[in-house]
């Protein structure tokens, strides 16, 4: 009999096994074909070689950039510089993250369970913006598993960790209709006190907002000979508001205040570039947009894969980006000069001895300026110079090349600024240039741009990536 029990369960595993359609043969898992998504806003630059380094002469002798082969494999690049409507999009999100959090402890610290969590109206106490995971009894078995492994034994500054704060009650600007004291404390929490009010209007304390991430040192963890994964995950914390005080402290004897008062959150300077942004905070920003998109894609829910991480470009990626496909030119239109046939400046730069206007344009531009080079990216001379990846040694490029974008060598503090700027000569636009800033500087004349590898080997053409 048992025998015969075996015998049955052995020819029925046979047959479930069957189910699967594959008749046996190797298929490979189901469902798991890409499908490569264009980033919004960023344009293809086909993978390839390239001469690396100066194509015409040192004019100032400095000897950093000689000629090299470097192959590039496929990347989407922002066609435009990161704007200030753009980071202002990452501000204002550590803000409100921020205000939520803070109310949310404060109505677990004085006990109040969520209120009318996630029907987006308020209904009138702190309790609206208690943790989503306030009530263990509403929680499903993953939720409450979380909860109480992770979530409720934490302490210190573990202590909120992860836990999911509410993004659907809708936070209350108006003082008259402020719900509660408790509610009135976080927001008063938030601004500078009222003896630093200026003309009469308050301003929030931008020092309360700060970005936090998690990354990997894969670098460390290749060289190391044992660990664990969790040996190697680095925190960061790093402060997002730009610094609109450069454009005093660039130019002492200039007078910039009016750039310093409105030039980063006045609508008029909308669609121009950011500076006034250390280099840190440019990686912290690639963190947020790589979070931002895939909490959409998973929000969907339809078997949409995430999107692979935002980055900065390294060194190599962004020369071989402004050349547009032109292997020997001078700048990203071709060269030598940097007017057109109608006498027209091709760039935003210091033109004519000094004279800051000749170009039509005193300070930066709209980023979408001057037309684009053959990867269809604007301004990638001129304008603002531009953060890399890479750190500067000016006797090479590879030194660099394995560096993470978050490590800052304690030996070289030094990153790769790429460009040219509004104020710079127009040697320092060539694509060949090589420039540098210490990492935790910030200046008026620099900011960024995001790249995303191509998840892909096959060979893309030009007129393609133009598409």
């Amino acid at each position: 009999m048992k025998n015969f029990i075996a015998f049955i369960a052995i020819i029925t595993l046979f047959v479930g096994c069957g189910k699967s359609g594959d008749k046996g043969e190797l298929v490979g898992v189901k469902g798991t074909k890409w499908h490569p998504e264009k980033p919004y806003g960023m344009s293809l630059v086909p993978g390839g070689s390239f001469i690396m380094g100066k194509s015409d002469q040192d004019l100032a002798g400095v000897e950093d950039a000689p000629t090299k082969t470097v192959t590039v494999p496929s990347f989407y690049m922002d066609e435009t510089e990161i704007t200030n409507n753009e980071y202002r999009q990452f501000v204002e999100w550590v803000k409100d993250s921020t205000m939520r959090m803070r109310l949310a402890i404060l109505a677990d610290l004085n006990g109040q369970k969520a209120g009318a969590n996630g029907k987006g109206k308020n209904s009138g106490s702190i309790s609206d913006y208690a943790f989503n995971d306030a009530d263990p009894t509403k929680m499903n078995a993953y939720d409450k598993y979380m909860y109480d492994n992770y979530y409720s034994l934490g302490t210190g500054d573990n202590e909120y960790a992860g836990r999911k704060i509410n993004k659907k009650a809708k936070l209350i600007k108006d003082t008259k209709k402020y719900p509660d004291e408790y509610y009135s404390e976080v927001m008063d929490s938030m601004y500078l006190p009222l003896e630093a009010s200026f003309n009469g209007v308050r301003t929030i304390d931008v020092d309360k907002l700060k970005f936090r991430y998690s990354w990997l040192d894969i670098h460390a963890a290749a060289k190391s000979k044992g660990g664990k994964r969790q040996d190697f995950i680095k925190t960061e914390q790093v402060k997002v508001y730009p610094d609109t005080t450069v454009w005093i402290k660039d130019f002492a004897y200039s007078y910039n205040e009016p750039m310093h008062n409105d030039y980063f959150w006045h609508k008029a300077y909308g669609d121009y570039p950011v500076v006034g942004v250390k280099h840190s905070q440019a990686v912290a920003f690639c963190e947020w947009r790589t979070l931002y998109k895939n909490s959409y894609v998973k929000s969907k829910k339809k078997g949409r894969d995430t999107v692979n991480k935002f980055r900065l470009p390294s060194e190599a990626e962004w020369e071989y980006a402004a050349r547009g496909g032109l292997q020997s030119g001078s700048y990203p239109w071709g060269g030598p000069y940097t007017k057109n046939d109608r006498g027209c400046f091709l760039a935003n730069f210091k033109p004519s001895r000094g004279d800051y206007a000749a170009d039509n344009a005193l300070y930066t531009v709209e980023a979408k300026s001057f037309d684009p080079n053959g990867y269809n990216l604007y301004n990638m001379s001129g304008n603002v110079a531009e953060w890399t990846a890479t750190a500067y040694d000016s006797g090479a490029y590879e030194y660099v090349s394995t560096m993470s974008p978050n490590i800052i060598d304690n030996k070289n503090k030094r990153k790769v600024v790429r460009g040219g700027s509004w104020k710079d000569v127009a040697y320092m636009l060539q694509v060949s240039t090589r420039d540098y800033e210490y990492a935790d500087s910030a200046r008026s004349y620099i900011g960024f741009r995001t790249v995303q590898d191509y998840m892909g080997t096959q060979k893309i053409s030009t007129k393609k990536a133009k598409k």
